[in-house]
């Protein structure tokens, strides 16, 4: 039976949170740990070394030759679905892409069609930073996300492997063998009951989920006034994004021959991808090791972050040295590509307008 959204669906979240004594002061938090400062105060500072490595490549483009196969070498505004298709099934969850135009009832119909089980994932085919990524439980939940949304977007099987991390990945093109440059292993926004605060209290007592209750309010399956019980482990957000309250913990001591060579190995069946990150779930570290049981849940191209380095025990002075590092690899795996295979850079109207749709999509993003 296909579930279409109700009335109550369409009305906007009237969530109040109840008056409690905060813990933690958000403002201090960011103030102080620099793991909470805006993308532009983290990465002003070194941007003159961006643009020497522009002056070089006689680019300001120059890394969408990193990915050939990837658009905009997966800088912004690649389509994930592009992206999969470039990946070997066995590697990645079950996927169906949605095109717009189609109305609740028939992708909801396509949904059932394909074999979906609930849970699922749902994100838009063009996005980032989580913008737009949600768990969803219900055909109710399903039908309420696609009312919503009016872009393209994608259904993937929701992996229920307890471990994820992020693989930084690169291969010179003109070498035979890739490397790992930095692992991130991820712990999920997870709160613990006591049998007496509520959810919302619970959040208040640590200060990286204390800077999250914002955006968690307009989560409408979280019940803030539920008492959780004593010793209850709850995930309230499965996914290891840094903006949405994940904690990221270098795992550079991970990074072995045979791990190595595993992701060597599934990186060169991907055609055309040289640099980024695979965010992958796996059920634990030997398994991944020898690259079973895993799963690619987002493949990241020349955008990618060296996400490690915001391991809460670095210093920015370490981050901007790890950023640094990776532009280097960026820039030395684009030009090679762009003067002996050929592949050009996105031109100077073509760049900018990538820049312009991307600020466009993420304010469509915001709204979801």
């Amino acid at each position: 039976m296909t579930v279409l959204p109700s009335a109550s669906l369409t009305e906007k979240n009237t969530y109040k949170p109840t008056p409690v004594k905060k813990k933690h002061n958000p403002l201090f938090t960011r103030l102080f740990h620099w793991e909470y400062w805006s993308f532009g105060v983290i990465y002003t500072p070194i941007y003159f070394y961006w643009f020497f490595l522009c002056l070089r490549a006689r680019s300001l483009f120059f890394f969408s030759a990193a990915n050939p196969s990837i658009e905009n070498g997966g800088f912004l505004m690649e389509h994930k679905s592009d992206i999969y298709n470039l990946i070997p099934k066995q590697y990645y969850p079950k996927t169906l892409f949605i095109p717009t135009g189609f109305s609740v009832a028939d992708i909801i119909s396509r949904i059932d069609k394909e074999g979906f089980v609930f849970p699922v994932i749902v994100k838009p085919d063009i996005g980032g930073k989580g913008r737009g990524v949600k768990k969803i439980v219900t055909k109710e939940q399903a039908a309420q996300y696609i009312f919503q949304s009016n872009f393209p977007m994608l259904v993937q099987d929701f992996i229920n492997f307890e471990m994820e991390a992020g693989i930084f990945y690169y291969r010179y093109p003109w070498q035979q063998k890739g490397n790992i440059s930095g692992i991130v292993a991820k712990e999920f926004l997870t709160i613990t009951g006591n049998g007496i605060a509520t959810v919302e209290e619970l959040l208040l007592q640590k200060p990286r989920y204390a800077l999250q209750l914002p955006a968690l309010q307009k989560l409408k399956e979280i019940n803030f006034q539920e008492v959780v019980e004593k010793d209850e482990k709850r995930i309230l957000v499965p996914f290891g994004n840094h903006a949405r309250g994940a904690k990221f913990i270098d795992a550079a001591d991970k990074i072995n021959i045979r791990l190595t060579e595993s992701i060597d190995a599934i990186c060169k069946q991907i055609p055309g991808f040289y640099y980024g990150r695979l965010d992958i779930k796996f059920t634990n570290w030997e398994d991944l090791n020898e690259g079973k049981n895993i799963s690619i849940i987002e493949l990241n191209g020349a955008g990618s972050e060296p996400t490690h380095m915001y391991d809460p025990s670095h210093s920015l002075f370490f981050a901007w040295r790890e950023i640094i590092r990776h532009w280097k690899i960026l820039w030395r795996i684009s030009t090679w590509n762009h003067k002996h295979k050929g592949y050009p850079y996105l031109t100077f109207t073509q760049g900018i307008r990538m820049f312009k749709d991307n600020k466009k999509n993420d304010k469509k993003l915001g709204e979801i």
